[in-house]
């Protein structure tokens, strides 16, 4: 835990009433390597000299949204992103997510709960849990490779972002049976996953465009109302 807390965080953000309010409740929690950039071409030169280990990213920015700025950082660095932003939409978060951030937290914020989600992460991609073999099964027509995390089909291949991997393989395990909402978001955010409910059901859309012929009209990852959600697999 300690060790991650000395990690270079990235605060980016056009208000500096902001940057200094998370800048503050981080080094309450320890945290004491955090860098400031108030537009775009802040955080490209941030990213350059400072090498930060995570960015806490605004998407509305006086020069470029953050969107663009992600697909511009995608370009040429991996770095764990943040997303902070006023607009809630899942449309916004859809896009945040499709474009690589690992979380999407929406203004105005719990300081608790924006720690607890960078602690997330940080721990995920710093702290890696050991490897295990994944499985391979079918929905249809599509293959599911969770050791490669990507689908298979006629089509073509699609990847399988990380948190996609998660979802399916914890919905595989209990293939047939109901796996509540809760549940799905504690396989992916652990024990802090409050407040992710909305961001999982974005997640479980970008799965159902991979692996269902109608994504609107699912066959295989099925929807229980108010309880959670079904994978349905034909076994062999």
């Amino acid at each position: 835990m300690d060790n991650l807390k000395h990690k270079k965080i990235l605060i980016v953000d056009d208000e500096l009433e902001i940057r200094t309010m998370i800048d503050g409740f981080l080094r309450k929690e320890g945290f004491t390597r955090i860098y400031h950039a108030a537009n775009g071409q802040e955080t490209m030169a941030n990213l350059v000299t400072n090498k930060p280990d995570i960015a806490i990213l605004d998407v509305m920015l006086p020069d470029s949204d953050g969107f663009a700025l992600l697909s511009s950082i995608r370009q040429f660095s991996q770095i764990p992103v943040l997303f902070l932003s006023a607009r809630g939409e899942d449309e916004d978060r859809l896009l945040g997510l499709g474009l690589g951030a690992d979380d999407y937290m929406v203004k105005p914020f719990l300081p608790r709960e924006l720690v607890l989600r960078l602690m997330i992460i940080l721990r995920r991609v710093y702290a890696p849990p050991r490897h295990e073999p994944q499985p391979q099964f079918k929905l249809g027509t599509y293959t599911v490779d969770l050791e490669g995390s990507v689908v298979h089909s006629s089509s073509g291949e699609q990847s399988l972002t990380a948190k996609e991997n998660t979802l399916l393989k914890k919905l595989y395990e209990n293939r047939g049976r109901i796996v509540t909402s809760d549940a799905l978001c504690q396989s992916v955010w652990g024990d802090d996953y409050y407040g992710y409910e909305n961001t999982l059901m974005v997640h479980i859309r970008r799965i159902r465009e991979k692996i269902e012929a109608a994504p609107s009209s699912p066959e295989h990852l099925l929807t229980v109302r108010g309880l959670g959600y079904k994978l349905m697999v034909k076994e062999a």
